[in-house]
């Protein structure tokens, strides 16, 4: 069983930064690939970012390439999604997800409850 917390999560303006992180209860962190997605009101949950195990190989969607940046530090259980230059767009709730997989929501068997990022315009 692995046990996901979010956080990082708040309101920002748009041009500006935010940093979130996702902390695991679980024996080791490198066993899975973790990924991030988020859902806006109305709007199915989509695929962010996602890191393999060992850190060496990541996925972004197209909407965030150049802007997002997922990282990992499995000694100390936490995967960081660092967020520059946000835009209303990307206001949703962002959930942490532990499992074998990259960028789809099936590959993810554990989740987190979700933090929210608000960007005003």
């Amino acid at each position: 069983q692995v046990q996901l917390v979010e956080s990082g999560g708040g309101l920002v303006q748009a041009g500006g930064s935010l940093r979130l992180s996702c902390a695991a209860s679980v024996r080791t962190l490198s066993m899975y690939s973790m990924g991030w997605f988020r859902q806006a009101p109305g709007k199915e949950r989509e695929f962010v970012a996602a890191i393999r195990g060992s850190g060496g190989t990541t996925y972004y969607a197209d909407s965030v390439k150049g802007r997002f940046t997922i990282s990992r530090d499995n000694a100390k259980k936490t995967v960081y999604l660092h967020m520059n230059s946000l835009k209303p767009g990307d206001t949703a709730v962002y959930y942490c997800a532990a499992g074998i997989g990259a960028t789809t929501r099936e590959a993810y068997d554990y989740w987190g409850q979700g933090t929210q990022v608000t960007v005003s315009s």
